[in-house]
């Protein structure tokens, strides 16, 4: 076991998400010391799809991107500020933990570091087209197969191909090695380590489409599927180990890099499920559910995908057996709020939703699909599109913010019913976290939609825990995972209060009007 010096009194989290950057410094009993978050600019446009049926109608797809440079420019100033803002020198920082949104494709040059791209975003939709190209030439079985994963533009293969096939001469800087892929975690990687280290781990790699979670490392028949070139790859890592040191000069002094995990991988760790049938939910942008299969990957029968958790670098070989889940993803939850927000007008700022849900009983018959950019789990309809159903009269702003935060929890619940069907075992509880947990009105709807218990934690952001978890287990500042789990402490369990007809009533009028939200934009 490693030791770390007195003088180190704290792990830096870093926490780079769809919306905003975020640093937190946790102490060794995980309680969070400061805090700092930035958002950046969001880049959303719609484009035409690039192929269509001869004489069909043209239907617009939507494009989610960001600056890579705003990424890395808010992500070092959130550091900066928390450790500022707390009187904590980087001497004192006994390591850094990297989680972030996963999915989303950056390209940049290996020589000068500039990327050559715009990121291309999880939500974006741009590579529809190329999923379903793929998908009549009979790769999705074997892709399945070997990834966990659908054929959707969710993840990032589909989303390097769309850059090699419009961008000119792409390619061939690929092929010679001039370019570098990674996803968040590793272009924040190769910026704090000044160029020196282009690694990624487990977590991270498995949501590409090119890592075979069986094997656990990139596999030479998905490259070829995809077409794309093994050169730009990054080196994967155990997700509690050593990704380097920082330069001195983004933090003022040498920090080691000792975690990387992806947010819901993070999450899912820093919730303590570490169990089979453990389970939990994260609510920020969107929904993301893990349920612990255990030591086996588990197919699923129901539109889930299987992913590994968060591994770890003991010094054994073989190593451990990563743990592996079933995930579910809701694309739109907290930024339904958004939308409502900047989209609608109807609310001045997100905190204001709960109060105005709150000031009516129910939703009045208002039924909300919040299929924005299409739906994920366990549907994959990227031609789905937002539906408000039931309006009348008598329908006012507060129905409707009752009805999108129904429909955050109904979403949920239709993966959450997905995963116990898959495993076989019905769940005792549901872990949540995430900034919308918060929303005490959400979490009771979440219990009786589901029939569950909802426990919260003390620490709502876990995912930033999970990752200040594993670099302080890599570093000896977490000295065993007895000390963890000491910092995964519950706040608040929500018990179910809702009758069970009027619970079947409910998800029945949902899934009524999830199928006329499906294939609106389906081309032709």
């Amino acid at each position: 076991m490693n030791t770390v010096e007195p003088s180190k009194t704290c792990i830096l989290a870093v926490d780079q998400g769809t919306t905003s950057s975020r640093a937190i410094l946790f102490d060794r009993r995980g309680v969070p010391l400061a805090t700092a978050q930035e958002e950046f600019p969001q880049l959303t446009r719609t484009q035409p799809t690039r192929t269509q049926p001869a004489g069909a109608a043209t239907e617009d797809v939507a494009i989610v991107e960001h600056d890579p440079e705003d990424i890395w420019r808010s992500q070092l100033s959130c550091a900066r500020r928390v450790l500022e803002s707390s009187g904590t020198s980087a001497n004192r920082v006994a390591a850094i933990g990297i989680t972030n949104q996963r999915e989303t494709t950056i390209l940049w040059d290996r020589i000068t570091g500039r990327p050559v791209a715009p990121a291309i975003v999880w939500q974006s939709r741009v590579s529809a087209s190329i999923c379903g190209r793929l998908r009549a030439e009979g790769i999705e079985d074997d892709v399945r197969r070997r990834t966990g994963l659908l054929l959707d533009p969710y993840f990032s293969a589909t989303k390097i191909m769309h850059l090699l096939e419009t961008m000119p001469g792409l390619r061939s800087r690929c092929e010679a090695g001039e370019i570098l892929f990674g996803t968040v975690d590793t272009f924040l990687i190769w910026r704090l380590t000044g160029g020196r280290v282009h690694a990624t781990d487990v977590t991270n790699a498995s949501r590409t489409l090119l890592f075979d979670i069986h094997r656990l490392d990139w596999s030479d028949e998905l490259c070829r599927l995809f077409d794309v070139p093994r050169a730009i790859l990054p080196e994967v890592r155990a997700s509690s180990g050593s990704f380097g040191e920082t330069d001195a000069e983004w933090l003022g002094a040498s920090i080691p890099i000792a975690g990387c995990a992806g947010d819901q991988q993070a999450a899912a760790f820093g919730q303590g499920c570490l169990r089979a049938g453990d389970a939990k939910t994260t609510y920020g942008t969107g929904a993301f559910l893990m349920f612990s299969t255990g030591h086996e990957p588990m197919a699923s029968r129901h539109g889930l995908l299987t992913t590994p958790g968060c591994t770890f670098a003991t010094g054994r070989s073989p190593a451990p057996a990563p743990d592996y889940f079933l995930e579910g993803s809701v694309f739109v939850a907290g930024s339904l709020v958004g939308w409502l927000r900047d989209g609608l007008g109807m609310i001045g700022k997100a905190s204001e939703i709960e109060p105005l849900a709150r000031s009516v009983a129910d939703s009045g018959g208002v039924m909300l699909v919040p299929a924005l950019t299409g739906l994920g789990a366990p549907h994959w309809d990227p031609f789905a599109r937002g539906l408000m159903i039931g309006i009348s009269r008598a329908t006012g702003r507060g129905h409707i913010a009752r009805a999108a935060i129904e429909s955050i929890a109904l979403s949920v619940a239709d993966v959450v019913d997905c995963m116990q069907q898959d495993a076989g075992v019905r769940l005792g509880r549901l872990r949540v976290d995430g900034g919308a947990s918060s929303n005490d009105l959400l979490m009771q709807m979440q219990a009786d939609v589901l029939g569950l218990s909802v426990e919260r934690p003390a620490v709502l952001e876990t995912t930033s825990l999970g990752a200040a978890l594993l670099a302080g287990l890599a570093t000896g500042f977490f000295p065993d995972h007895a000390a963890v789990a000491e910092a995964q402490r519950v706040e608040r369990v929500f018990e179910p209060q809702m009758a069970e007809d009027a619970r079947t009533r409910l998800l029945a009028r949902w899934r009524n009007a999830v199928e006329r939200s499906r294939g609106w934009a389906q081309p032709g």
